[in-house]
């Protein structure tokens, strides 16, 4: 490039680090300008991940549910594919996002002790390369809207971590800004009956991008808001390839819907709204469709643990599996999930093969024919087979469980799955326990293939396949521990 051309009309005097600059400036512009145009001519395909707080297995239509009515996720199963063995890395929150976004087992990045909290001074690091970092380095429009829970100081928030944009709440919707105190203790039927006043009660921040926006956030209507701006997302990149992240804050209590969606009756409370989320979600799929991006648009939908049982009908239903929220049983973390894609998920089908969020970025970067870098190990796997193949062939042969702070307390292998429960320390006299002293594992072996429900306890008439899974269950945690990232602290 001709010096002249560019600095017709500069003083001689002008800097020559002015000039470097200029240099960058364009070559950067340009670069972004290349990019884009190139991901939207190779026909990219966009990607949308719906991610739903504390739904269960058996709370969707498509997944055996009587009593709620889905038929816009409902319609994504039968115009996609249903996975029926589907897990997160985690039975809660901030670990389970964690997984979904790294493709790691949380240990992996530092986020598997519980969830994070308004006080809590760690968050998701942004040297982790995210699904968002992946796309976004191919040209990629991105964006995040609703609960991130992955740390929310602002070196953690969604734009360091891959996004260009963000509204949403930045920890569960039953945390209080600023540390957490002063939160209600009133039944949750009562808080149902009176939305107006509990929306109240509850100091839970809305976030743009690093700035809070609104505090207390209006709970009843920030589903639907969420939406709003996927909608205008979506209308306005629908000329390049995108990757929408829509992590709704519900149905994790408290519970709140907006006055159109309302059932005063609190035994119907977690039905209103999963059928508002499901209503939102229509909103979503008529976008695509609208402007012509069915065919190019991949939608996945799925919960980031399982039901949260203590609370009755503000919780929801595992279906046929044991346990919920909390535990390593099915319940806490196999989890509802469909997956859309005209033309090429086939429609109408069932995936029953293992898949869990982890394996979500392998194989999202395997659909767009861009490889993760090599420098970051994660313990996903490329499973698009699964969702492409009309006959979908095992591309997961195990999966570790970690209990909700992070300790190792399974494996699953196929049919077979090993859980080994650490029982509570003694407490001194009285309990049969010197204090401080451990008691026995409690080890439980479940055939899934023929007891889903995990009720019939085989470890003591398969101790071979005991101590099979139990040395490679030591093994692959000694291997994650050794080899985990530190995340980011304050």
């Amino acid at each position: 490039m001709n010096e002249k051309c560019l600095f017709v009309g500069f003083d001689d005097r002008f800097d020559s680090r002015m000039k470097r600059l200029f240099y960058f400036l364009t070559a950067a512009v340009l670069l972004g300008v290349f990019s884009h145009s190139t991901a939207a001519a190779t026909g990219k395909p966009n990607f949308v991940i719906i991610f739903a707080d504390d739904q269960g297995y058996g709370d969707l239509g498509c997944f055996g549910s009587t009593k709620i009515r889905t038929p816009n996720i409902d319609r994504i199963a039968k115009e996609g594919r249903r996975f029926t063995s589907f897990m997160v890395a985690s039975p809660v929150c901030t670990p389970s996002r964690a997984a979904l976004l790294t493709g790691c087992y949380p240990k992996r990045v530092g986020l598997h002790q519980h969830v994070l909290f308004p006080s809590s001074t760690k968050g998701l690091n942004p040297d982790e390369h995210t699904i968002a970092d992946h796309l976004k380095g191919q040209g990629y429009a991105t964006a995040c809207f609703g609960k991130w829970h992955l740390g929310h100081h602002p070196e953690t928030l969604p734009r360091q971590n891959g996004f260009d944009v963000y509204l949403g709440i930045p920890y569960s919707n039953d945390m209080n800004h600023p540390d957490n105190k002063g939160k209600p203790r009133v039944p949750s039927d009562d808080l149902w009956r009176d939305q107006e006043s509990a929306v109240k009660l509850w100091n839970t921040p809305l976030i743009e991008n690093e700035k809070i926006v609104e505090l207390p956030v209006d709970q009843r209507t920030v589903t639907r808001r969420y939406t709003d701006r996927a909608v205008q997302f979506i209308e306005s990149n629908k000329d390049r390839p995108f990757f929408l992240y829509l992590p709704h804050s519900m149905p994790h209590i408290p519970l709140y819907v907006p006055a159109d969606a309302y059932d005063p009756n609190p035994q119907n409370a977690y039905t209103c709204v999963i059928e508002h989320i499901d209503t939102e979600v229509g909103r979503v799929m008529d976008t695509i469709r609208k402007l012509g991006l069915a065919e190019n648009t991949y939608v996945i939908y799925t919960s980031d643990n399982g039901p949260w049982l203590q609370f009755k009908n503000h919780g929801g239903s595992a279906g046929p599996l044991r346990d919920g929220k909390g535990t390593t049983f099915e319940g806490g973390q196999r989890v509802p999930c469909v997956m859309w894609g005209p033309g090429r998920i086939p429609a109408g089908t069932e995936c029953k093969e293992l898949m869990g969020t982890i394996d979500l970025l392998p194989t999202i970067a395997a659909l767009t024919g861009v490889p993760l870098p090599k420098s970051r190990k994660i313990d996903g796997l490329d499973a698009s087979r699964l969702l492409l193949a009309e006959k979908p062939e095992p591309v997961r042969r195990e999966f570790v469980h970690y209990t909700s702070q992070g300790a190792i307390e399974g494996l699953r292998q196929g049919d077979w799955k090993l859980l080994v429960k650490q029982k509570n320390r003694g407490r001194g006299k009285g309990k049969g326990k010197a204090s401080g002293e451990v008691s026995a594992p409690e080890v439980l072996l479940f055939d899934l293939k023929n007891d889903l429900g995990e009720q019939a306890n085989l470890a003591t008439k398969r101790p071979e396949i005991v101590a099979k899974l139990r040395k490679r269950m030591t093994e692959l945690d000694a291997e994650i521990t050794a080899n985990a990232r530190a995340p980011w602290t304050k």
